[in-house]
């Protein structure tokens, strides 16, 4: 028995990704393209663990309105998108019409860009078009860090009660305990902030380079 998290080690992170519903072709390939063809941004890529754990906890949470806000080559929208059900809505939101041309193929190829609709531009101000009720049952935000309170601020008041916020990239590679650049510092005052939002009940989970799921009140 354990008090906190292992580390993983390569090997060990091999058996845990072999020991959960394996990746299907669509999801290797666009792993690999995205490898190979932006090689310097691929680690923006989620992990093939959090892709599994994002399309398991869509079905688990009966999602039906989501919205994601940082596309990238589509991995997170697909995981997402694969786990609505009939009739199931993702909303994403990026800037780079480079990128989500990829995640579009992807898309296509997984049959499920009917329950996705893409919006250019900056997501601080895409966000404000979404209506204003307390609608969205789930929302996933990765994208650039210093944005994050600004997106958080415009999700949180849109989510039902008992709709969840994923956020990525909430440990920034251990940084967070001193942190080093500007995006470092912008995540911990942002984990701050989350921790003292009366409106959210939330946890810090260590998957990937760290995911908070906040439950809306």
């Amino acid at each position: 028995m354990t008090t906190k998290s292992i580390p993983l080690t390569d090997e060990l992170h091999a058996y845990l990704v072999g020991h959960g519903s394996p990746p299907d072709e669509i999801i290797r390939d666009l792993a690999e393209e995205t490898r190979s063809v932006l090689p310097d941004e691929a680690s923006m890529q989620v992990a093939p663990e959090q892709a599994a754990f994002l399309t398991f906890l869509v079905r688990l949470l009966g999602v039906r309105q989501a919205v994601e806000v940082g596309t990238f080559t589509g991995l997170s929208s697909l995981a997402i998108a694969r786990g609505l059900p009939d009739g199931g809505r993702l909303t994403c939101f990026d800037i780079s019409e480079e990128y989500t041309g990829i995640a579009r193929r992807y898309w296509q190829r997984a049959e499920v860009a009917d329950r996705i609709e893409l919006r250019i531009g900056p997501a601080g101000d895409t966000l404000r078009e979404l209506p204003h009720e307390r609608h969205l049952d789930f929302a996933f935000i990765d994208a650039d860090k210093t944005g994050y309170p600004i997106y958080w601020a415009e999700l949180v008041p849109r989510m039902r009660p008992g709709g969840v916020i994923a956020v990525d990239n909430v440990l920034r590679g251990g940084r967070v305990i001193a942190p080093q650049d500007a995006n470092d510092r912008a995540i911990a005052a942002f984990n701050d902030e989350v921790l003292a939002d009366v409106r959210v009940e939330a946890v810090m989970l260590p998957i990937a380079d760290g995911l908070t799921l906040a439950r809306v009140r």
